[in-house]
């Protein structure tokens, strides 16, 4: 099984998320990462989910998101060239002993200290979710207190598009959109 990462476009409504959630829990998959934001069409949220799966298997998620009355438009961008990133923040300890080691860390990981006291510092950093990961590894013989992350977020390189069809968006009136009277648009 390998991790794939899906891309999902949701009409901007409450209980979206739970229904795409529910769907992963009844099909047994466990979501290693998830992430929501508006895009930038107006009601349009993008998910972008991290699952393990086989190939199969991630195609039946697929199908089966599209099946969820509010989902606009799925992508997998498992086999496709994209960037890929993820943000964490680190609370770690720190002795006077040991702030100048732990600073040394932030600068080699380019990452940057965003609240320092006393006893520890809070260190925001980004990039792939493999390099957050090796961060938090070198950080722990130092005693890491607290750490949080935001899930993968990612977006196909270049200037292809993900699909050529853009997702269909209901509006709250078509009078906008000329005689058409379904009551849906597309984004450009």
């Amino acid at each position: 099984m390998a991790k794939h990462t899906l891309i999902a476009y949701v009409e901007d409504v409450p209980g979206v998320l739970n229904r795409v959630s529910s769907l992963f829990r009844r099909r047994n998959f466990n979501i290693d990462s998830l992430t929501v934001g508006r895009t930038e069409q107006v009601g349009v949220s993008r998910l972008t989910v991290v699952v393990e799966a086989t190939d199969a298997g991630a195609r039946i998620v697929e199908a089966n998101l599209y099946k969820l009355v509010n989902v606009l438009r799925v992508d997998d961008l498992t086999h496709k060239s994209a960037l890929m990133r993820e943000l964490g923040l680190v609370k770690v300890k720190v002795t006077p002993q040991t702030r100048a080691q732990v600073l040394q860390l932030v600068e080699v990981f380019r990452a940057r200290v965003v609240d320092v006291d006393e006893e520890t510092l809070v260190i925001e950093v980004t990039g792939t979710p493999e390099k957050i990961g090796k961060f938090e590894l070198v950080l722990r013989p130092y005693g890491i207190v607290e750490i949080v992350r935001t899930g993968a977020v990612a977006m196909a390189r270049g200037s292809a598009l993900l699909s050529s069809a853009p997702p269909l968006v209901r509006t709250d009136s078509s009078a906008d959109h000329g005689n058409d009277d379904s009551g849906l648009s597309m984004s450009v």
